[in-house]
């Protein structure tokens, strides 16, 4: 029997998470069943993977005592503060960018004193930054919202 070579090994392990999680498409069931009828220590461990799903499936949380559940609300509500003061310093500094923008635009560009290219540059410092930071802020919401394995650590 044939072994994997460490690419087709790599492949597979990407295919059995998908088959675990049952998010495997057409064409990559077929693949997936090509390795499994094809090499048997890829059957072996889809067995494992299985057998594993299936023991975890089946357990049952226990509850927590009220102490937990109390430590639980109490970090609940302190990530919430959190959350009211991030947001009420992202406002703050809005505001205040805000305001540094528009003063910006009636005292800097107006000033004949101050040389195009600085304006330019500038102005084109201040632009690359913000297309960045909305495009590091869209990136981040797309992932958060699309990503099935966000919670496991790569």
């Amino acid at each position: 029997m044939t072994t994997l070579n460490e690419e087709q090994y790599k492949r597979f392990k990407e295919l059995l998470m998908k088959a675990v999680d049952g998010l495997l498409e057409q064409s990559e069931r077929t693949e997936f069943d090509s390795f499994i009828n094809n090499y048997e220590s890829c059957k072996k461990e889809w067995q494992e993977f299985r057998e594993l799903k299936s023991i975890t499936g089946s357990m049952q949380l226990k509850e927590p005592i009220k102490e937990i559940w109390d430590m639980y609300w109490s970090n609940v509500y302190n990530r919430i503060e959190r959350g009211i003061a991030w947001l009420a310093t992202t406002i703050g500094a809005l505001l205040l960018a805000g305001y540094g923008a528009y003063q910006f635009l009636i005292h800097f560009i107006p000033d004949p004193s101050v040389p195009f290219i600085i304006k330019a540059g500038v102005f084109l410092l201040g632009g690359g930054l913000i297309a960045l930071s909305i495009s590091i802020l869209r990136e981040k919401l797309f992932i958060r919202k699309s990503d099935p394995y966000k919670e496991i650590q790569r």
